[in-house]
């Protein structure tokens, strides 16, 4: 049996706190927003890639598109790069005479900033930003160590002035997808995954996320991996919302594909809550990229990989005929931003691409004066 849903540890320090079973602490927010990705950025976080073991033989050609799509968001963006110890001299190499990014000297073990840095709502009581640190292991302890990524997100948290909030839940930002609305997209292969967090149910995810992050409604796809993934299935490379209005997910391929099921049954789930809903929800197809290989591997490519900066679209390209065809998709379904297509086969060959490489800090005073109906809606 679970704890009660919310008390006051008696075991721990007097600001830490349970909700749902997992602790908390030092502080929960009293009123707790999540952004959406398209509301204004103070910065976007990044960390520079230095583990040749993720980028087998080709971390200096991952380096050079990781250095280039961060040129193109410091074009519209502030970019915060945690580059410490032996990563720096190649990260200062790299981005030399770059305007608007700022190298954060922190030591990390990779660079999957989207999973193990922290995640920025606000305390509507106080306008205040909140930096929620998950506790991160590498998705399900497979890649140790990971020690110094663990470390990251309280980091940020102190950079930025944000309230911290550390939550024992074994979470990674690249599972969590919002509209800024109160919605949450995620799946259930990733969140209830044993070896994350033992025991979790759909009830206490969802007591949990509405306390820490606002969210008032939990739609649970069923997730699953495509061929290649090591996330178990992260709602990022299925799933995103364009908008509070519309949501974008992967169009399954060919029957005979190994991805066709799992696609199929993602893209089932979210037209069937899209369809019972009160509002109007659209979905969007994206094309899939189809077989994308390096060195004979097959890799995860979803055009659901996608980031927004301010004014801007970053699509992933990974050198396929349906790299024009998601580019221009996507230039429609957001004619108010400049959209570009970024090469991306090398730094996927890490298994992820730049949504699950960057986190955005959102523009808590901006926001705090354009928040309504209208700017929640539109992107």
């Amino acid at each position: 049996m679970h704890p009660p849903l919310l008390h006051q540890m008696n075991s721990f320090s007097p600001s830490t706190f349970s909700v749902a079973g997992f602790e908390c602490s030092p502080r929960l927010p009293q009123r707790p927003r999540w952004p959406a990705e398209w509301e204004r950025h103070e910065a976007t976080w990044a960390t520079w890639p230095r583990n040749p073991e993720t980028w087998p033989q080709n971390l200096a050609d991952a380096r050079r598109e990781h250095a280039g799509f961060l040129k193109l968001i410091a074009d519209h963006e502030p970019v915060r790069l945690v580059a410490g110890g032996n990563a720096r001299p190649s990260a200062m190499a790299s981005l030399a005479c770059t305007s608007g990014v700022e190298l954060v000297d922190l030591p990390s073990n990779d660079a999957w900033m989207r999973d193990h840095g922290a995640t920025f709502a606000i305390d509507q009581a106080d306008q205040s930003l909140v930096a929620v640190n998950w506790t991160y292991n590498a998705w399900g302890e497979k890649y140790p160590p990971f020690d110094l990524d663990q470390r990251i997100g309280s980091e940020m948290a102190k950079l930025t002035s944000a309230n911290l909030l550390c939550c024992s839940l074994v979470m990674e930002g690249g599972g969590l997808e919002t509209d800024g609305r109160g919605t949450l997209l995620t799946t259930e292969s990733c969140v209830l995954d044993p070896v994350r967090n033992e025991g979790m149910t759909r009830q206490r995810f969802e007591t949990l996320m509405a306390r820490v992050l606002g969210i008032e409604r939990v739609v649970w796809l069923p997730g699953g991996n495509i061929v290649g993934d090591d996330t178990d299935g992260h709602i990022d490379q299925i799933a995103r919302f364009l908008n509070s209005r519309q949501v974008a997910v992967t169009q399954p391929t060919h029957t005979k594909d190994p991805n066709f099921e799992v696609e199929q049954n993602n893209l089932r789930a979210v037209t069937a809550w899209a369809e019972k809903g009160e509002d109007p929800i659209e979905v969007i197809t994206l094309p899939s990229p189809g077989v994308v290989e390096l060195s004979g591997i097959r890799l995860p490519a979803s055009y659901c990989n996608f980031y927004l900066a301010n004014d801007l679209v970053l699509v992933p390209a990974f050198g396929v005929p349906q790299d024009e065809v998601a580019k221009g998709l996507l230039k429609d379904l957001f004619p108010k931003r400049q959209v570009y297509s970024h090469p991306s086969r090398n730094l996927l060959w890490g298994l992820g691409s730049f949504h699950c490489l960057t986190q955005q800090q959102p523009a808590v005073d901006t926001i705090r004066k354009t928040h309504g109906a209208k700017s929640s809606i539109q992107a």
